[in-house]
């Protein structure tokens, strides 16, 4: 039985995702750790065809629409890839605090490993309709705004704000899906 009600399902279309550090701990505060996040995307994009249509990088949580061939396989992959990078970035830092809390809060079936960095599950969400992509781009761009880091959604660094804007972002960012 799934633990979810959140699947994926149809490859063809792009899913609105929500990724979430345990504890809504503080993760992504420095460049070095959303690097982490980055260099797993451009992989998934050289190696598994993944698309990146929009997302937002917050100090604890990541918003995404994204598509793949084997979506969920492609999200795995990142989130396990991203989880052991960012124990190591953690340890190389001595972040003693953030490394208790993700061992205080890691799940008792997660027995590989003495971390738990992100929440289980996604929440995929299907978007079958260009009005509910732009919703949901809206949504994430304007994300760091509501929680009133900036004022305008081009000033947060970590989103795809910037590219449909037209101007440089910090990842490829498909921005002609219609």
């Amino acid at each position: 039985m799934p633990r979810s009600r959140y699947r994926f399902g149809d490859d063809a279309y792009p899913y609105f995702m929500t990724w979430t550090i345990v504890g809504w701990l503080p993760v992504f505060t420095r460049q070095e750790s959303t690097k982490i996040i980055y260099d797993s995307w451009r992989f998934l994009q050289l190696e598994r065809e993944f698309q990146l249509l929009g997302y937002v990088i917050l100090e604890n949580h990541v918003h995404l629409i994204a598509t793949a061939p084997n979506l969920a396989a492609a999200v795995k992959c990142s989130k396990s890839f991203t989880a052991l990078q960012i124990v190591e970035l953690l340890k190389k830092r001595n972040a003693r605090q953030l490394l208790r809390g993700l061992a205080a809060l890691k799940l008792p079936n997660k027995k590989q490993s003495e971390h738990q960095v992100w929440q289980e599950g996604s929440h995929p969400k299907i978007i079958e309709t260009d009005e509910m992509l732009w919703q949901k781009l809206e949504y994430i761009h304007n994300n760091p705004v509501e929680r009133g880091y900036v004022d305008d959604p081009l000033h947060w660094r970590y989103s795809s704000a910037r590219n449909y804007a037209g101007q440089p972002g910090l990842i490829e960012v498909v921005t002609d899906w219609m």
